[in-house]
């Protein structure tokens, strides 16, 4: 059964995996140029954005506590669903763009064994660009009570890395974080055959909470 955190961890919200490259030295830059600002103007000059941009971090990398849904499938992302379309073997892929305003920690779509975690180089083009299936990507296999469930995150034009959490043979609880995408990016999953989507075009979802399928 997925994990429900009590109503205090829901109101926590911790700072994701994986952030730290990014966001330590834009916190520490604020804080000298902060420090500096009390001797002179000039520092105060450069303490203005050093901040904001460490605050604007703070806000991208925010990974709050999620009660995670009741469904067969998942969202594994905060986003946009960006496109619903069959594929030629029967399932149907879900693709939810991210912005950077987004939460950008991604959560397993069902409970599971991970069997595969597949990083596969690529380009950098935006997230909502078709030739974005081209990025950078991780592609991710789960076996679950529904067979083998794909998920793939992709990187977008500013996302230059994807931090995966878990590792091959790890088993996941449904809405488990699994991953970091860094910034705006897209995440797809492929709904078994015979699974009808529950989501729409436009649809905004939220990562453990949002069911995809129609039960």
């Amino acid at each position: 059964m997925p994990h429900s955190p009590s109503s205090a961890q829901r109101g926590r919200v911790r700072l994701a995996r994986g952030a730290s490259p990014w966001l330590l030295p834009t916190v520490a830059a604020a804080a000298v140029s902060l420090t500096r600002a009390r001797r002179s103007g000039r520092w105060a000059a450069v303490a203005v954005p050093t901040t904001a941009l460490a605050a604007g971090m703070l806000w991208f990398f925010r990974d709050p506590e999620r009660e995670i849904a009741h469904g067969r499938v998942i969202s594994p992302a905060d986003g946009v669903v960006q496109s619903i379309m069959p594929w030629k073997d029967g399932r149907t892929r879900v693709a939810i763009f991210m912005s950077p305003l987004n939460v950008h920690v991604n959560r397993a779509p069902l409970a599971g064994t991970v069997t595969s975690v597949e990083h596969i180089p690529g380009g950098f083009v935006p997230a909502f660009n078709k030739e974005s299936e081209n990025n950078e990507r991780v592609v991710w296999h789960f076996d679950t009570e529904l067979g083998d469930i794909e998920m793939v995150q992709i990187a977008g034009a500013v996302a230059r890395r994807i931090v995966p959490y878990v590792t091959q043979g790890t088993k996941v609880e449904q809405g488990e974080r699994i991953g970091l995408i860094r910034f705006g990016s897209r995440v797809d999953v492929y709904l078994p055959e015979g699974i009808e989507p529950a989501v729409e075009v436009g649809q905004t979802t939220q990562a453990g909470v949002t069911r995809l399928d129609r039960g």
